[in-house]
């Protein structure tokens, strides 16, 4: 029996694979050689070639993204760390205290309201070294020369944040003690709001998924703004923290391939790979390094893996037959999950005991010192190491890869198990257990208060604390409220295109209005470069493609292949200036480019004006946790849901067909919604959000529903542009006859109030006011605010809501109609004149394909509806007998007993 052949490392130890050892001795030997004499990216270059040249001779040779489970970077090719590790140590430890005093004060028995508030001391346990070495090496604020750089922190280490702050003496230990208490004003919030701490915070991050997302399009914008010559970005950076967990978010890994696409070398994430999500382990079964490390480096971005300390060197340098290295590899997350919640005596046992060689590499080893052994999160060496290889990087994002152990430090209480994430209590004993381990200067005596620990201000390390943040520029996280740039707005005059009546015999849309005042603005010397048009692939649609040849489309590599409509005016122009950002089929992306160009102001200290265009039942409903996003972090731009309304795309079906967009919008304090009808309300309405966003610098945005269908436009009637703007005014005013009724509307469907006013006076003799509502939002917020004064004022002269005041001079019963559901404009029925009839119709129930006049019919939204709502009103209030309610319904052949729509 042959002797088996002697093992290489590096090469899998089965003998079946290896026919003829010494000739692989001798490439494994070369390649040696190489390293170490012209180094790794010889040797790189060098296996490409070789894999190439296989490739061009039919050998197979499937890709492998993933490494081995060990550190990418050598010990020997570590940057070392010129900061005063000791220092940096115990400034850590003092806000490990900070922070977890804080979350278990916030948890701990109140007086009078009892219960406690949550908070989260795990995430930041296993991430503090992070941390450390960004604020004290890595992280510039906005300086002279610097613009500083953007860090999505995640919303669950807001604690941590807050105890470094607190140290830093940018928060009072008030301000601690009120963690979670924010009513009163002086409270911090849970997790990153820019809304709630406006000068702290630059992004909100707990709705996970969300900030990787969201960073992406930032790190994009940034080289955007540098690449038009607007700002110098250069050198700023968007770091982005996520937990391992949050990884399986789909928006986490969404734009990666864009990333990579563009080259955002400006772009590091870091995923705290501590094993665990909130309930349990992330991959119990697998591995979730190398999974994310294969999703990354498949998708073109550089991969750094930090998964070892320091004190695992020597070990992995004696591991010459690669058997450490296996068992590395072949232990599944579950298990390193409960090395970590166990002791040295388990690990021994269940990790090093798998393998008899790696458990004789541990026999000096007592069970103290293999517990030591760190995960390479924990290392602030190597912490530091793989920080500066990533921002050297060229050409790539880089993503980190680091490993830690969540809960670090906790003992007991939680380190490295399942519940450790709701861990926010600790025992007398656990919290005593936590200061011994951390070396923290507080007596037995005062333990039980839980004091928050701040050194004096002359100490080493107080100073150090100091000494980092001045050569980075300042203190993080910190945002800008204001742009110190200004600008004026053009006058309305400047868009009489817009605002005056179309020529007889001319049609258009809303879409084309919107066009028209979008183009004027760009022609604009100083307001028009600060526009930023987004598309999400259809431009076309929205009749935008004009812009392409006008103002280009950005793309960073320029246009490098010959269009095929190269012949044509409105060919499509890409430019490594363009204006425009196509992000594709990509309602997620078009919404994180709007955000990053909408909060420019506060990142940048550039004032953009974004205008994205999206069909708009794709908008709110699709991406409505960004918008909620958005709100937060005080974006101001335009939102424009195209072939809005249930009726009025009418070949497309259920899922395009929008019908509650607006009730969406109506939810998110910050948001000015309207859905307007005729092009002078789309001029009046864009330019008065210009006015509030760009000149007063308002922290509001605004979302406009636009139509597809083409009509005579009336042109603005002098005197009513606050009445545009509030929400309602008078557009037809009906004949001098009794009775009368008033009909309100807005988008398409106020077209056919128009319409029915004339049936009503022919048909009927009834004669009829129409009012056009651009925003019953808006109505019915201001209807809101007049409630909540006369509440909170008794003694005081009642406001009136302004469609009340309205209405006032007007008599009879009131009909609402719009192409949304009936809650749309039903949200105004308190504040219509006290004794008058309130009837609504609206489109609820699924959408479905037709043309715009049956789909109307079968919503119940049409001129007849409208008609025979009018005089059911007026016979409830006994102006006209209920029979010609019935004449009307046989009259315009209305199916009485059809199905309710909502239910068809």
């Amino acid at each position: 029996m042959s002797a088996q052949p002697e093992h290489v490392p590096g090469i899998a130890a089965n003998p079946a694979q290896d026919l003829d050892n010494q000739e692989t001795r001798e490439w494994m030997d070369a390649l040696a050689a190489v390293i170490e004499s012209e180094g790794p990216e010889r040797a790189h270059f060098l296996l490409e070639q070789l894999l190439e040249h296989a490739r061009e001779h039919s050998i197979d040779m499937p890709f492998s993204a993933n490494t081995g489970y060990v550190n990418t970077i050598e010990p020997d090719q570590e940057e070392r760390c010129p900061g005063n590790i000791e220092i940096e140590e115990r400034l850590r430890a003092y806000m490990r205290w900070n922070a977890m005093a804080m979350v278990v004060k916030a948890n701990r028995h109140h007086p009078v309201d009892g219960g406690d508030l949550g908070g989260h001391i795990g995430s930041f346990a296993s991430l503090a070294h992070m941390f450390g070495a960004g604020f004290n090496h890595f992280w510039h604020a906005e300086s002279e020369n610097h613009g500083g750089d953007c860090l999505y922190i995640q919303g669950h280490v807001s604690p941590g944040v807050y105890a470094r702050a607190y140290l830093e003496g940018r928060l009072t230990e008030e301000q601690l003690l009120h963690f979670r208490q924010e009513v009163d004003g002086k409270g911090l919030s849970s997790y990153p709001h820019p809304k709630l701490m406006p000068e702290f915070w630059q992004f909100p991050t707990v709705s996970m998924g969300l900030g990787p997302l969201m960073a992406i399009y930032q790190a994009r914008f940034l080289k955007y703004l540098h690449a038009r010559g607007i700002a110098n970005t250069e050198n700023r950076k968007v770091w982005v923290f996520c937990g391992d967990g949050e990884m399986d978010e789909v928006e986490s890994l969404g734009a990666i391939g864009l990333a990579a696409r563009e080259k955002l070398d400006n772009l590091i994430f870091v995923v705290n790979c501590n094993l665990q999500r909130l309930d349990g382990p992330v991959r119990g079964n697998g591995k979730i390094v190398q999974e994310l490390e294969g999703e990354f480096r498949g998708a073109g971005w550089n991969v750094i893996k930090l998964l070892w300390g320091s004190d695992w060197d020597p070990l992995l340098a004696r591991d010459k037959d690669g058997a450490l290295r296996k068992v590395m590899m072949e232990t599944l997350d579950g298990d390193y999950q409960s090395f970590k919640a166990n002791d040295g005596a388990y690990v021994r046992k269940n990790f090093f005991g798998r393998d008899p060689r790696t458990l004789e590499m541990v026999s000096k080893m007592s069970d103290e010192q293999i517990w030591a052994l760190r995960r390479g999160g924990h290392d602030p060496q190597k912490v530091y190491a793989a920080y500066a290889a990533a921002v050297k990087h060229k050409g790539q994002p880089t993503v980190l890869l680091i490993k830690t152990v969540k809960g670090f430090g906790m003992g007991k209480a939680g380190e490295g198990k399942n519940n450790v994430h709701q861990t926010k209590k600790l025992t007398d004993e656990d919290i005593k257990t936590f200061r011994d381990r951390f070396n923290i200067p507080v007596p037995d005596s005062e333990l039980p208060n839980i004091p928050f620990y701040k050194p004096a201000d002359d100490t080493p390390e107080m100073q150090y604390l100091h000494e980092r943040r001045k050569a980075l520029g300042g203190y993080l996280p910190h945002r800008r409220t204001k742009a110190d740039e200004q600008f004026t707005v053009p006058s309305l005059d400047v868009f009489k295109s817009v605002m005056e009546p179309t020529a007889e015999g001319r049609e258009i849309s809303t879409t084309q209005a919107y066009v028209r005042f979008l183009t004027q603005l760009l022609r604009d010397q100083a307001l028009g470069p600060r526009v930023v048009p987004i598309l999400v692939d259809e431009a076309r649609t929205f009749g935008m493609e004009g812009l392409f040849r006008q103002v280009g489309i950005y793309n960073p590599a320029g246009q490098q292949y010959t269009p095929v409509d190269k012949d044509q005016v409105m060919y499509y122009r890409e430019d490594k200036a363009g204006q425009i950002l196509q992000e594709g089929i990509n309602e997620a992306g078009g919404m994180s480019s709007w955000i990053a160009a909408a909060t420019s102001y506060s990142t940048s200290n550039r004032i953009m004006v974004p205008f994205y265009v999206y069909y708009s039942m794709f908008g709110f409903q699709r991406i409505g946790d960004l918008a909620w996003a958005a709100g937060d972090m005080q974006a101001r731009g335009f939102l424009l849901g195209g072939t809005s309304g249930r009726t009025t795309l009418n070949g497309e079906g259920l899922q395009h067909e929008d019908g509650h967009s607006h009730i969406l919008a109506g939810t998110i304090p910050n948001c000015v919604s309207y859905d307007p009808t005729f092009a002078h309300e789309v001029g009046v309405i864009l330019h008065h959000g210009l006015k509030r966003m760009v000149e007063k610098q308002e922290n509001v945005f605004y979302y406009l529903t636009l139509l597809n269908e083409n009509y005579a436009m009336p042109g603005l009637i002098p005197g009513t542009e606050e009445q545009i703007i509030k929400g309602m005014y008078l557009c037809k005013e009906g004949a001098k006859l009794t009775p009368r009724v008033q009909l309100l509307g807005s988008g398409t469907i106020l077209r056919e109030s128009i319409a029915a006013q004339e049936l009503l006076e022919q048909d009927w003799g009834v004669a009829a006011n129409v009012w056009s509502c651009p925003s019953f939002n808006e109505l019915a917020r201001d209807g809101q605010d007049a409630e909540r004064f006369n509440l909170l004022h008794p003694l005081e002269t009642p406001k009136v809501p302004f469609v009340a005041q309205q209405l006032a001079a007007h008599g009879g019963p009131v009909v609402a109609s719009t192409d949304y559901m009936k809650a749309y404009a039903e949200q105004i029925r308190s504040y219509i004149p006290k004794g008058r009839t309130y009837k609504v119709l609206g489109t609820d129930g699924f959408g479905r394909s037709d043309f715009r006049g049956k789909l109307r019919e079968h919503f119940e939204v049409n001129r007849h509806y409208i008609v025979v709502a009018a005089l059911k009103a007026l016979s409830e209030e006994g102006t006209v007998p209920a029979t010609k309610v019935a004449e009307a319904i046989a009259k315009y052949g209305i199916q009485a007993d059809k199905i309710n729509p909502l239910y068809a």
